[in-house]
């Protein structure tokens, strides 16, 4: 049971993506062209998931243990640093140049031909840089 629930959450988060056309690059990228053919679609995603995770962090503090018996994640930090805020402008040029994030680039694997996993061996190998490049940057920090 404990394979299973994530299984089928990852699966509908997934087919989410797909349905709602986020694994479509020029979809996401047509939401930053502000100046163009602008696409709101993006905007609603974005909205289609923070409301309903506004209640389910409400919810959960009020929890002492997940549905399934297991610990409750902790609630993100609210600091903004300057990993912070150097990994949200590397993440957002990147999302913006490629038109991907982690989520749909993954649900895209199947069909997203070979730039969907150029896209995704990059991204493997800069998560697993990050850590050793960070620590040489800010070091001490």
């Amino acid at each position: 049971m404990r394979i299973l629930v994530p299984l089928l959450c990852g699966g509908l988060f997934g087919g989410g993506l797909v349905v709602s056309g986020m694994t479509d690059t020029l979809r996401v990228q047509g939401f930053l062209d502000l100046f163009g053919g602008w696409d709101p679609t993006l905007m609603f995603v974005m909205g289609g998931a923070i409301i309903p995770m506004f209640f389910a962090w409400r919810i959960a503090a009020n929890r002492e243990a997940a549905v399934l018996g297991g610990p409750l994640p902790t609630p993100p930090s609210t600091q903004i640093d300057t990993r912070l805020a150097v990994g949200g402008i590397m993440f957002g040029m990147g999302w913006g140049l490629s038109g991907f994030c982690p989520g749909p680039a993954f649900a895209s694997l199947s069909f997203g031909g070979s730039g969907g996993l150029i896209f995704m061996a990059a991204m493997l190998a800069a998560m697993f840089a990050a850590r050793p490049i960070t620590g040489m940057i800010f070091r001490g920090a």
